[in-house]
């Protein structure tokens, strides 16, 4: 029997009221992005649930409105923040341990400009990360430059970000070398290669080749790491966090202007990163702020994988809760007009949440939302802009 979205909302309301709990539809000015006919792919047997994923969709109505900010004032978002953000700690689980990081430098090239190096650290016990570092030229002795992290999302890690092939050629991607703009600006850029991507995706003989750099290699590393009791976005924020640490060994950072960028899963990362490590002072997240709504609907095909979801995060809020915790430091997010992964509708909704906590603390000034007409992708002259304001 198939079900309308109306009717399967009024069955998850059935199911809820059995356990005292309310259901509701999309508040006002929240619809569009998962209010429309996408949730109407219902499938029902004799007023049941059988699906997981309807199970899920319908466990969430169940709690209404997930987003969890909704102070008044700044004391109020203070207590909430010291609460939500003590909320996520928890459900990101153990940390892997601390080692030092002993770097090294592999190659060193001049690119003209700026200088190129691919520099390698200890982040845990068991594994390393390789990453690019690139400097701009004329630093005077003395003097400090601020550095941003710039994070790449799914394909081939931290090539495209300064404008690599996986072959190390010259090549453009979405992330449009993000970090090569950047350091044209005089800042000194890092970008390393996540866990599961460039150097570090897993050989052939562990993950099939048409796995590598998607999704499925992604929930594949997710459920190897969980034997030891591991969540894999714990351990991609971990390393990056050992990235700043790493950063701040530079003698030519100012340890008092860090940033991070990225997009897609970059954007996962720019977004949990900030809102936990308050060492970075200025955020650009580019087309990955969403809500769980539309995640978890019927619009596509999920917008998550084994590195890029939060555990236990629909307990406690949405995407834009973690969003809101970067507050009130500078933040830009941005949207592409004709992006198919992230859509703007959603997009809109989330950003407007956390555009009304930076209004309600007083700083609205450092929150924009970047809709610009493009795809999923970043917007360049938008980000440099903004660091160039704040950074």
């Amino acid at each position: 029997m198939a079900l309308s979205r109306r009717e399967f909302l009024r069955c998850c309301g059935a199911i809820a009221a059995a356990f005292g709990i309310g259901v509701s539809e999309a508040a006002p000015g929240e619809r569009g992005m998962a209010g429309s006919a996408p949730h109407e792919k219902t499938t029902s047997v004799h007023g049941r649930i059988l699906r997981t994923h309807e199970s899920a969709y319908a466990r969430l109505k169940a709690r209404g409105s997930q987003y969890s900010c909704h102070a008044e004032n700044r004391e109020q978002w203070q207590a909430w923040r010291e609460q939500f953000h003590r909320d996520l700690v928890r459900e990101l689980g153990p940390n892997p341990g601390e080692v030092p990081l002993r770097p090294e430098v592999l190659e060193r090239t001049d690119q003209g400009d700026y200088l190129r190096e691919k520099v390698i650290f200890d982040s845990e016990p068991f594994m390393s990360v390789p990453a690019w570092v690139l400097t701009p030229k004329g630093i005077a002795p003395g003097e400090r430059r601020p550095g941003v992290l710039c994070g790449h999302g799914h394909g081939h890690g931290k090539n495209g970000v300064v404008g690599l092939g996986p072959d190390g050629q010259p090549q453009e991607d979405y992330n449009h070398a993000i970090a090569v703009h950047l350091v044209r600006q005089g800042y000194v850029t890092i970008a390393p290669d996540w866990r599961g991507f460039g150097e570090r995706a897993d050989s052939e003989e562990w993950i099939p080749r048409e796995w590598v750099d998607c999704e499925k290699s992604c929930d594949i590393i997710y459920l190897t790491v969980g034997y030891f009791g591991f969540h894999m976005l714990n351990l991609e924020l971990w390393d990056g966090r050992k990235t700043l640490d790493y950063l701040l060994t530079r003698k030519e950072v100012d340890p008092a202007r860090l940033g991070c960028i990225g997009c897609s899963f970059g954007g996962t990362m720019a977004t949990y990163l900030s809102a936990l490590d308050e060492r970075i002072k200025v955020a650009v997240i580019c087309c990955y702020m969403s809500t769980l709504d539309d995640a978890l609907g019927f619009r596509r095909t999920p917008g998550y994988c084994g590195v890029q979801y939060m555990p236990g995060l629909a307990k406690y809020g949405d995407i834009s809760d973690v969003a809101t915790l970067i507050a009130p430091r500078p933040l830009m997010v941005q949207s592409g007009e004709r992006d198919t992964c992230f859509v703007k509708e959603d997009a809109t909704v989330a950003a407007q949440r956390v555009q009304r906590a930076y209004q309600v603390i007083g700083e609205a000034e450092k929150f924009e939302f970047d809709l610009f007409p493009g795809v999923h992708e970043i917007d360049v002259p938008a980000a440099v802009h903004w660091f160039r304001r704040w950074l």
